[in-house]
């Protein structure tokens, strides 16, 4: 069965995020091996993660905001997937491409700056009652 139907449009642009996604990315070929000491803050981040949504999920946050300098926008990153990118940065010194959620409520997300501030702030309310 033939098919009359044009081939993606895209598939030859490199700038195309499906691209790179499919073909790999020419940064790949120059990734460098992470340093012990940042392999290091990566398993502090997995801790610290794990802290802040035990914390945060049950108050209605979703997940993590995060600035990305590579394209200049803000991404809403829930807790699973944000656990999954730093580990896949552990495993293998890069992360994927994900699909963000859909049309997402800025309010039930928070910067890492915020989860680590409401942490403390927890742990200083806690010390105190001690």
């Amino acid at each position: 069965m033939s098919s009359d139907l044009p081939g993606e449009p895209y598939a030859d642009d490199a700038d195309d995020a499906d691209h790179h996604a499919h073909h790999g990315s020419d940064d790949e070929a120059d990734q460098v091996p992470l340093s012990p000491e940042e392999r290091e803050d990566i398993v502090v981040d997995l801790e610290d993660l794990e802290v802040y949504r035990t914390l945060l999920e049950p108050t209605g946050i979703k997940g993590i905001v995060i600035d990305c300098p590579d394209c200049e926008t803000v991404h809403h990153i829930g807790w699973a997937l944000m656990q999954s990118n730093l580990r896949q940065l552990l495993d293998e010194g890069i992360t994927g491409l994900h699909e963000p959620p859909y049309d997402p409520d800025p309010a039930e997300y928070v910067t890492w700056e915020y989860a680590r501030g409401y942490a403390d702030g927890v742990v200083a309310s806690e010390s105190a009652v001690d």
